[in-house]
């Protein structure tokens, strides 16, 4: 059920049961634009799902009391001490929603029969409607959300919430992803350009000459390639887009591999490898006899990639372009 996480509970402890801050020296230094943007981010989100009302999702719970609910219909039986390690909800907290929840007969409560000391929960038949209410509620809200956007503002949205959840260390789910490589779609080549753009500032400090040469390439695909000797493709991940490539010509008998991406949080799934695969095929089909492409020697996990799909470094000069000193690649293979 998408819900969000346990948060501090509506009802406000006494001031002098509140822990200490932490001491400066344990606070990591960070922008404080970005501290307050997080922050804002957070304010705007929980007004937007209505996690501050009264009841979530106009019932008699709070955000946490249907977490607990969300977990306990996972499984049959539950540890009491697993749920506030998972949620990260306190004792006496934990004990007082526990008790309200029995009191509602959505949950029993009984000892573990391997260990007395743990106490295990389960759902009720009557938790179990309940739980099913604030599951199509939350599922309706999502559906709301999402629906008032076009396709390709869904998929971004979506990605984001990803990327977010991988930066800030969710688990990589153990099940296989669905890799698909296709061509590209409606909002797919802005896409293209919004992530080189964000993605090399962010993890190479590169400024917006970057996203404008970019934008120039898909422009310049856009307005005239002949299908039969240039394409591109996107990786979709989950149904998401995650990657990206071009092939180009750069004469009668050379191609051009351009614009390869990887979105951080799908790499280690060997996408930059199908890509680069993909577009050596294309090439090879098109009747090329070579194969170049152009990157910078900071590019190391694809120039790794590259070197692994038969690519040569031709030569190398420095240039200054996009606000850093670079020192700009020829790379090489024949088809």
């Amino acid at each position: 059920m998408p819900v969000p996480p346990a948060t501090t509970p509506s009802t406000t402890p006494p001031a002098t049961s509140i822990a200490p801050a932490t001491t400066p020296h344990a606070v990591p230094h960070v922008d404080a634009r970005r501290v307050a943007a997080l922050r804002a981010f957070t304010r705007f989100y929980t007004a937007v799902l209505g996690v501050l009302d009264e009841g979530l999702l106009h019932t008699p719970y709070s955000v946490t009391e249907a977490r607990i609910l969300f977990e306990l219909a996972q499984q049959d039986d539950v540890p009491v001490a697993d749920l506030r390690r998972d949620l990260r909800v306190d004792a006496g907290y934990m004990s007082r929603i526990t008790a309200r929840l029995e009191a509602d007969g959505l949950v029993t409560r009984r000892r573990d029969g391997a260990d007395a000391r743990r106490q295990v929960l389960r759902l009720t038949d009557q938790g179990r409607a309940v739980f099913a209410t604030l599951d199509a509620r939350a599922a309706e809200q999502a559906a709301r959300l999402l629906g008032a956007l076009d396709e390709p503002a869904q998929r971004q949205v979506v990605a984001a919430m990803d990327t977010i959840r991988g930066a800030l260390g969710e688990e990589r789910p153990a099940s296989p992803r669905a890799v698909v490589l296709r061509a590209p779609g409606p909002g797919d080549l802005g896409w293209i350009v919004a992530r080189h753009g964000a993605l090399y500032a962010a993890e190479y400090g590169w400024d917006t000459t970057f996203e404008g040469l970019v934008a120039r390439i898909v422009g310049d695909f856009t307005a005239g390639h002949d299908p039969q000797r240039e394409a591109a493709w996107i990786a979709e991940v989950d149904g998401e887009p995650a990657g990206c490539v071009f092939c180009v010509a750069r004469d009668e008998t050379t191609a051009q591999l351009r614009l390869l991406l990887v979105e951080p949080s799908a790499r280690g799934l060997g996408i930059g490898s199908r890509l680069v695969d993909e577009c050596l095929r294309f090439a090879a089909r098109a009747g090329y006899t070579s194969i170049t492409l152009w990157t910078n020697d900071v590019l190391v996990s694809a120039r790794r990639i590259y070197e692994a799909a038969g690519f040569t470094l031709v030569d190398a000069e420095p240039h200054h372009s996009f606000g850093h000193d670079l020192v700009g690649q020829h790379w090489a293979r024949a088809l």
